[in-house]
């Protein structure tokens, strides 16, 4: 399997892949689910989850995924992929035989989190399915136990997969469906030799479905390697043109830092991500950005775990304002609601600019995209033209005595609780700590997350000090737990 993942050629293999992986015809496709060929289980609960109307991707894909067929999905993240392959890989399960039949590999642990919860969500019309969860960051003793208790779905990253697999913990012998979601980015991390090892260790007869955002070479090449005539289905952005504004700005190298600052104050994001190509930029903006008095925090391959989850957490419970992040890392984040993106320097690839900017104007909101670019970038802007079909926009820097805005002070602040699933606490032990004797009203309370060992919420300003002393003083589940105010 050495050859799963080649080394760049000189020439693109001589098989017509176009021929090979059809684009499949949307518009012959009927788009409700109660066309579909399901299990009557998969069917009522889509109706009792008022899934009715199939996205596009879901259109295409699932029909040929249902046959049984190999299928390569490309769409970006919020299309509905997610449930295209978790209904396909649900409807193939047969719960009455206790093994591993479906594998579904995420680049991040986040990533992996929200696909296992989707499956679990989408298939509880279906009793006893197990759907077991394997990443790397967390302790490695208690997933050897849950593998000893067996899954009939595992959903994991490749490193720690990989790893069940070498120790042979993971027996990947009865698999009939894998999956690899946002393949081009786990390339992207480095994952292609455990990649290897997997699908080493799965059945060659079985059904692999591929999908990622963007389409690059090494994967058309991977994919001719790993699959049997798959099907190709491609699915433009899903967010209309006029919901998102892009704006250029030409500028000289030693400005980026500055522009980045002139643009956040002029537009005053409540939320925004600013993508930068390397880690070492991520940390520049971020320590520069908080020297003017924003709320900035970054995202790149350098944090540990603890820290990644922290970040984490205060961005998407609004308690930051501004994530400064690589591609890598913040691939698979769930964030709705994006107010802005800022492009530090253009990337490198069309596709990975397009699934930048359609982090903001989402669900038909109004999203602003900014990108810096300098002379010796310039090349790049009439590939995006072309791309677009339409001419870049330019515009020039505000001054900054035109400015009156000072950085935005977020609306939130983050609690974090030294307690979490492991210790039997539920998001509602929380609130009802919080609002217990009217101490914080329930309309102070913003987003909780829970970890094993840990919970985070978020509080409103006025709001955190008492919020802080009543978890401080208060019991949760008829205990005292550490609390602390991380931003």
């Amino acid at each position: 399997m050495s050859d799963l993942i080649p080394q760049e050629p000189t020439q693109e293999p001589s098989q017509n892949f176009d021929q090979q992986v059809p684009q499949q015809n949307s518009q012959s496709v009927s788009n409700c689910f109660s066309s579909l060929s399901l299990q009557q289980g998969l069917v009522d609960n889509l109706a009792s989850l008022g899934y009715e109307t199939m996205t596009p991707i879901q259109a295409q894909a699932l029909p040929p995924i249902i046959e049984g067929r190999d299928v390569i999905g490309q769409g970006k993240t919020g299309s509905g992929k997610t449930a295209a392959f978790g209904l396909g890989l649900l409807q193939r399960l047969d719960v009455k035989k206790f093994r591993i039949q479906s594998l579904v590999l995420c680049p991040t642990r986040e990533l992996a989190d929200q696909v296992a919860k989707e499956i679990r969500r989408l298939g509880r019309g279906i009793h006893n399915i197990k759907v077991l969860t394997l990443c790397g960051g967390s302790p490695f003793g208690p997933q050897v136990g849950s593998l000893e208790h067996g899954a009939h779905i595992v959903v994991g990253t490749p490193g720690r997969i990989e790893e069940h697999v070498r120790k042979k913990n993971l027996d990947l012998s009865h698999l009939s469906t894998l999956v690899l979601d946002e393949a081009d980015r786990m390339l992207d991390m480095g994952f292609a030799e455990s990649l290897e090892e997997i699908i080493d260790a799965a059945p060659k007869q079985r059904q692999t479905l591929l999908f990622s955002a963007t389409f690059p070479s090494q994967i058309r090449r991977m994919s001719m390697t790993i699959m049997r005539e798959p099907l190709q289905v491609h699915v433009e952005s899903t967010h209309e043109a006029t919901t998102i504004q892009q704006l250029f700005f030409k500028v000289d190298d030693e400005q980026r830092l500055a522009a980045v600052e002139l643009l956040l104050l002029k537009y005053a994001p409540e939320t925004a991500v600013v993508f930068c190509n390397t880690k070492v930029d991520t940390q520049e903006v971020v320590y520069y950005l908080q020297d003017q008095g924003f709320a900035a925090i970054a995202l790149n391959g350098d944090l540990e775990q603890r820290d990644r989850d922290v970040t984490l957490v205060r961005f998407s419970n609004k308690s930051a304002q501004v994530l400064v992040a690589t591609d890598v890392a913040a691939r698979g984040l769930d964030i709705d609601a994006l107010d802005m993106v800022i492009n530090f320097h253009l990337p490198r690839e069309t596709d990975v600019h397009v699934h930048r900017i359609g982090r903001t104007g989402r669900a038909g909101a109004k999203g602003l995209a900014c990108s810096l670019f300098s002379e010796k970038e310039r090349f790049k802007l009439s590939t995006l033209e072309e791309r677009a079909g339409q001419p870049v926009v330019y515009d020039i820097l505000p001054n900054r005595q035109d400015l009156h805005n000072t950085p935005l002070v977020p609306e939130m602040v983050t609690l974090q609780i030294d307690g979490g699933r492991k210790q039997k606490i539920r998001p509602g032990d929380i609130v009802g700590c919080l609002t217990g004797d009217n101490t914080v009203a329930g309309t102070d309370v913003g987003k909780i997350m829970l970890f094993d060992n840990s919970a985070f919420v978020a509080v409103k300003h006025a709001a955190a000090s008492a919020a802080l002393k009543k978890i401080q003083t208060g019991k949760l589940k008829g205990r005292s737990f550490r609390v602390r105010k991380i931003s």
